[in-house]
């Protein structure tokens, strides 16, 4: 199951996904929508796996999201994840979270050099990096995902080795490692100078196998390792074809070969849900050709 909250304080440079930074003023509004969302989806088959995505969640009243998320009908022993920015992370946030049963937190370092991540588009600091890293340890999460992204303007092989080198140290036991793309309409499409170079990403990605695969991660997806035992569960329900749900705006679901996605914007879905209907915007079924 994914699950959308479509808000964030500073919008990426390279982003291209639903998400908005001028609609604080509906995030209440928008939670109450997505538990309803949820509710009227019941019974359905209880979910062995949760992500909760964005946009920020960790962005929004931890107090309000978690009402909204425990109305998920799940397994005993799901993975249930939540999306985190290294500037929002406290022991008090990650205990409200835990205290509705998210036992997972992915949280976006992209990198640990200053200069690539003002590149990027980036507002936390390494520092803050590892102070969340401390503060997810000790709420008592026993796994955790890293998110690192390589190809930034000015970002050295020296510069990504130390990156990756520091999500060893940090001990994440899950690390997703991304080239950087340029996607149209965003920031970083308008300026060609900072675009990522083709050889030297994939240079980056020997790098950062060689260095996890030396540190015991299985590299189990392509943009994905693990040590064992940590492995994403529902990158695997994602990559074998397999059913899940989607709420919120902008979510994709998948049912025995039907995909779908909900209306983009926050404000359309909540005046959907709000009015009784459905939020979906449209579906394709899918052949043995898709």
């Amino acid at each position: 199951m994914y699950v959308h909250v479509p808000f964030c304080r500073h919008k990426c440079d390279y982003c291209a996904f639903a998400t908005f930074t001028d609609k604080a003023h509906i995030v209440s509004q928008y939670l109450l929508a997505l538990r309803t969302e949820i509710e009227r989806a019941a019974p359905s088959p209880r979910a062995a796996a949760v992500f909760v995505g964005g946009g920020t969640p960790s962005h929004v009243s931890p107090h309000e999201l978690v009402h909204a998320l425990d109305a998920i009908a799940r397994h005993d022993d799901a993975e249930f994840t939540i999306e985190c920015n290294p500037d929002d992370v406290t022991v008090e946030l990650l205990q409200v979270y835990r205290s509705i049963g998210v036992n997972r937190v992915s949280l976006g370092m992209q990198s640990s050099s200053p200069h690539v991540l003002a590149t990027l588009g980036r507002t936390h600091s390494p520092d803050n990096v590892v102070r969340a890293v401390d503060a997810i340890t000790a709420t008592g999460f026993t796994t955790f995902n890293l998110d690192v992204m390589y190809g930034g303007a000015g970002e050295s092989l020296d510069d990504w080795a130390a990156t990756v080198q520091q999500v060893v140290a940090l001990g994440a036991p899950h690390v997703s490692a991304y080239g950087l793309t340029v996607e149209a309409g965003t920031a970083l499409a308008d300026q060609p100078a900072r675009h990522p170079n083709d050889d030297d990403q994939a240079d980056k990605y020997d790098i950062v196998d060689d260095i996890l695969g030396a540190a015991g991660y299985v590299n189990y997806e392509i943009s994905n390792w693990a040590k064992p035992g940590h492995e994403c569960k529902l990158n695997a329900i994602y990559w074998s074809g397999g059913n899940y749900a989607g709420f919120g705006s902008a979510a994709h679901a998948h049912v025995d070969g039907r995909r779908s996605w909900n209306v983009r914007t926050p404000d359309r879905f909540i005046e959907l849900i709000e009015a009784g209907r459905p939020a979906e915007s449209s579906f394709e079924v899918l052949d043995a050709a898709t």
